[in-house]
């Protein structure tokens, strides 16, 4: 099934359907007009039913009628009908009111009830073919939602430990460094909140922001501890960051990856990240160096690849994700659009 949408069969079957069940009904213009009158009658009409229906499904739905605009929807939709109308009326009258010689069909608007309710019911044909195609991908991705969940949580299950007892290590090395040593300790103390958020506090769907960016600073926090001075690195949170959700451990990806591919040249070598929320996007930016031999794909590795994959399933039109990479440097720009 999933080759039959990819492949657009669908459309192929329903233009053909049309086409020829039009073409069946005009026959009798072959004997009346001539062979060259019926062609034009098909192509004239096809193509204006065509124009009609594709400005619907992929410009007016996805623009205004999927983000509850209906009101603007429905005028251009109108708009829309009324120039279909109009072009069809054109054609009708010199067919059928000059070459076939009808006088009552040379006015402009003889046709227009009949060609208006054809237009009507193509475009409600095709909208509720287009349903039936998005319910099904949504059917699809559901159940693939949910065998990653079970592929996920199998897997947590595999790799988890059991906690108190890291946690009570953790507690007891901690203790055993020297006070004196306050990077080491503060080192420690990052590791176990962090470890901490992950096993007990990533178990929904969704978790506050507050947490989330809490982690990522953690993280940052014990890169700067690895870095000398010839690193460059910054953290920056925007205001507004509060008052809603993301799905748990979706940026870290990120700024995993540009430590991971930063450059170690004797220059100056920078991480930069920065989180802001405009409006009802959370937008997060992501900036490092990288070694002139990195190529454009050798950045992008396991990480990255699952984090575009989980955002298309948690997300789907609610994300804009742009990647940019140059000989030396990386980029990366994520835009949520969120719910408060």
């Amino acid at each position: 099934m999933d080759r039959f949408w990819k492949y657009k069969v669908d459309h192929a079957i329903f233009w053909v359907a049309t086409v020829g069940f039009h073409m069946f009904t005009r026959t009798d213009l072959v004997a009346k007009a001539g062979v060259g009158h019926f062609v034009l009658e098909t192509i004239v009409r096809n193509t204006l039913l065509a124009i009609l229906i594709y400005v619907n499904l992929l410009l007016l739905i996805p623009r205004y009628a999927q983000k509850g605009e209906i009101a603007r929807y429905t005028i251009l939709l109108m708009c829309t009908l009324a120039m279909y109308v109009a072009f069809k009326n054109t054609h009708d009258v010199y067919l059928y009111g000059y070459v076939l010689d009808n006088e009552w069909q040379r006015s402009f608007f003889s046709n227009s009830y009949y060609n208006a309710s054809i237009a009507i019911f193509y475009l409600a044909f095709s909208i509720a073919l287009h349903l039936s195609k998005a319910w099904y991908f949504q059917r699809e991705m559901i159940r693939q939602m949910e065998v990653e969940k079970l592929n996920s949580e199998l897997a947590y299950l595999k790799a988890q430990i059991n906690p108190h007892f890291v946690f009570n290590s953790i507690n007891t090395i901690y203790f055993q460094i020297d006070r004196d040593n306050e990077t080491a300790r503060r080192s420690l103390s990052n590791f176990s909140e962090m470890l901490r958020y992950q096993l007990y506090e990533c178990n929904g769907n969704e978790i506050p922001i507050e947490k989330e960016i809490n982690y990522l600073k953690n993280y940052v926090a014990l890169q700067q501890m690895r870095k000398d001075e010839n690193y460059d690195i910054s953290f920056i949170e925007g205001d507004g960051l509060r008052g809603f959700a993301i799905s748990p451990l979706l940026l870290i990806p990120f700024v995993e990856n540009a430590f991971k591919h930063v450059s170690h040249s004797p220059r100056k070598n920078e991480v930069r990240v920065r989180l802001e929320k405009e409006g009802n996007y959370f937008q997060l930016w992501v900036f490092n160096t990288k070694e002139n031999k990195e190529v454009n794909g050798t950045h992008t590795g396991i990480g990255l690849k699952n984090a575009k994959r989980r955002l298309e399933l948690l997300y789907r039109d609610r994300y804009e994700l742009v990647i940019a990479s140059t000989a030396d440097t990386f980029e990366v720009k994520l835009a949520l659009r969120i719910n408060e």
